[in-house]
C-alpha cells in the first residue's frame, strides 16, 4: 500500500545568492520595494514600517537579520508580506523567484551548519533537482533577543 505525501506550496526567494523557502499559506503578498518610514530605537534589521493598503506593517531586512552583508536594493528587491501568528510582517529579500510544490518527504531536517543562517531559524532543507532550498521558520526569525535585560 502506497501513501502519497502531501504537497505543500512554498515561495522561493533569494538572499545573498542562496535560495530560501517559506510556506505560501504564511504569505499575504509580494510587493515591490515601497517607501519605508524609519522607527526610532529598534534593532538595525527592522527597517521601519510601511502603509500597505491602510495596514501599518513592520519591515524586516532579512539580510541584516541573518547578519549578512548589507546590499543595495535593486529592481528585483521585494517585500514579502507574511502572516506570522497574529502579526503581519514584511521581509525584504533580494528577489522572489518561484512558487514550488514540495512534498513533506522532500523536507530534510537542517544539518548543523547551513551557510550563514543560524540553524535555529531553519525548519528544514529541500533538495529538488539540482537546487537546494533552506526552509525558514518565521516564528524563530521574529524572536526578539532580550540579552540586555
Amino acid at each position: 500500500m502506497q501513501t502519497t505525501a502531501q504537497k505543500l506550496k512554498f515561495i522561493i526567494f533569494e538572499l545573498n545568492k542562496e535560495e530560501y523557502a517559506i510556506p505560501v499559506h504564511q504569505v499575504r503578498s509580494i510587493e515591490k520595494l515601497l517607501p519605508i518610514t524609519r522607527v526610532p530605537n529598534v534593532p538595525s534589521h527592522i527597517k521601519g514600517v510601511i502603509n500597505l493598503r491602510g495596514v501599518i506593517t513592520p519591515i524586516v531586512d532579512l539580510r541584516l537579520r541573518f547578519e549578512m552583508e548589507e546590499n543595495e536594493y535593486s529592481e528585483s528587491t521585494r517585500i514579502i508580506i507574511t502572516v506570522v501568528g497574529d502579526h503581519e510582517v514584511g521581509f525584504i529579500v533580494d528577489a522572489a523567484n518561484d512558487v514550488l510544490d514540495i512534498t513533506e518527504d522532500d523536507i530534510e531536517s537542517a544539518p548543523e551548519v547551513v551557510g550563514t543562517v543560524e540553524t535555529k531559524y531553519i525548519q528544514g532543507v529541500v533538495k529538488l533537482d539540482k537546487r537546494l532550498f533552506v526552509c525558514l521558520d518565521l516564528f524563530e526569525v521574529l524572536q526578539i533577543e532580550t540579552s540586555n535585560n
